[in-house]
């Protein structure tokens, strides 16, 4: 018998998973906006990556869906909506959804499971980990710029589904320890305000050491918070946590040589921070930066670095900044 896939929260990541699986074979059902929608039947679903690999099909052979109650049919959900809507996906899972199907977390930032846990409390509850960009290029395309396998958290349920990831070249790495894996990710998500607040894109923002130093700053924050929180987040790229400020802080032509593997972009990725902001969206502010300003207060600390780019960020989301170049950003972080 075919079980079925449900993505809710079919954006850029979500149609790109969920367009994955379909092209090997998959039963997948995207549910999402209705502009994602009529993108699709303008241009069909074309993905790319960086291995140039392709899958094209017609828009009419996606089945994509602006109305909740196709999660009725769902065997698995995975979810890949905005943190800031978490709580209002919860809600159309819990009126429309089979109790019993097990859902997946995609979701950038801290604290989605457990909220998702407690609006669900009888529904299993897995954490997910997407470690790659993907953009929406004039042409139709949704492209995966940078690489990256995703990681869950480890479940029997899982079982019967991975051999379709593998077979959509997104194999799921299950893990033990997924709160140290989500803030092993958080470390390197921090650079997400900082790529959306510089106007660049992601290859040519990480390119420049002042840049990077912005970025060495938060994550040294962050660091002296989960060391005083007790909480050791994994790695999840060949760069271990505790050296990413260091690599941050290299002379532009030292760190092209050492992080040659990093700096694999696509030269027009950037990250989903910079598309919100340029369609006038809520950001995922609080759940980034402003996850780590959370827990320094929770501890009687402060993460003023972090505080600071939230409230940038915020002003942004208003519209009332222009892309900052790094020396003006470095400035503002030192002055906080």
């Amino acid at each position: 018998m075919t079980r079925r896939i449900v993505v809710l929260g079919s954006g850029s990541i979500g149609t790109y998973v969920g367009g994955a699986l379909l092209s090997a074979g998959a039963d997948v059902i995207l549910i999402g906006r209705e502009r994602m929608r009529q993108r699709l039947l303008q241009h069909g679903l074309k993905l790319s990556d960086l291995q140039q690999r392709e899958v094209r099909l017609a828009g009419s052979d996606v089945p994509y869906h602006v109305d909740p109650h196709v999660l009725a049919s769902a065997d698995l959900i995975l979810l890949t909506v905005k943190s800031s809507d978490t709580a209002a996906a919860a809600e159309l899972i819990l009126k429309h959804a089979n109790p019993v199907a097990p859902l997946l977390s995609l979701q950038n930032g801290i604290g989605n499971v457990a909220t998702l846990r407690q609006l669900l409390p009888d529904r299993e509850v897995l954490g997910g980990m997407v470690p790659f960009n993907v953009v929406q290029t004039d042409d139709g395309r949704l492209h995966r710029g940078t690489q990256g396998e995703l990681m869950v958290q480890a479940s029997p349920s899982l079982a019967t589904w991975l051999p379709l990831f593998v077979s959509a070249h997104l194999p799921l790495i299950e893990r033990t320890d997924f709160i140290e894996v989500q803030w092993g990710k958080l470390l390197l998500n921090l650079n997400n305000p900082l790529n959306a607040l510089s106007g660049l894109p992601l290859k040519t923002q990480l390119s420049q050491r002042i840049w990077r130093r912005c970025l060495a700053l938060l994550v040294d924050e962050a660091l002296v918070t989960l060391d005083a929180a007790g909480i050791v987040p994994a790695q999840v790229t060949k760069i271990p946590p505790r050296r990413l400020s260091l690599l941050m802080r290299l002379p532009d032509w030292l760190f092209a040589r050492v992080a040659a593997q990093m700096l694999r972009i696509d030269p027009e990725a950037r990250s989903s921070m910079w598309e919100d902001l340029q369609a006038g969206r809520r950001t995922e502010i609080d759940y980034l930066n402003g996850a780590v300003v959370k827990l320094a207060a929770s501890l009687g600390r402060t993460a003023p670095a972090n505080q600071q780019l939230v409230m940038l960020v915020r002003q942004a989301e208003g519209g009332a900044m222009p892309a900052l170049d790094g020396k003006a950003l470095w400035r503002q972080l030192q002055e906080r």
